[in-house]
């Protein structure tokens, strides 16, 4: 009967610092993206745009948009900020816009 209540215990801790690091890793993701957004939102506020008469600028590419997008995703796990199923949901979102 104590083994199994250390067993139990042990199982316990485990579960839960492993909990405690995903929540720790999602919530600096959210932060990160967040900062980002905030950072493009006041980039946007600032831009006065073209001059009157001024050719309208090229629409951007899609695809080089989504590499793009990819291209940070890849960053992000190879640092670690991102795990593989995190990486996997974010891409198929991408690919799918």
């Amino acid at each position: 009967m104590p083994g199994l209540l250390r067993g139990m215990a042990r199982t316990a801790v485990v579960a839960g610092t492993a909990t405690a690091v995903s929540n720790r890793v999602s919530r600096r993701q959210a932060g990160r993206w967040s900062r980002q957004a905030e950072q493009q939102y006041a980039e946007q506020q600032y831009y006065a745009g073209p001059e009157p008469g001024a050719p309208a600028p090229p629409a951007p590419d899609p695809t080089t948009a989504k590499l793009e997008q990819l291209k940070q995703l890849g960053e992000l796990k190879a640092q670690g900020v991102l795990t593989a199923a995190e990486f996997e949901d974010q891409k198929a979102r991408i690919l799918a816009s």
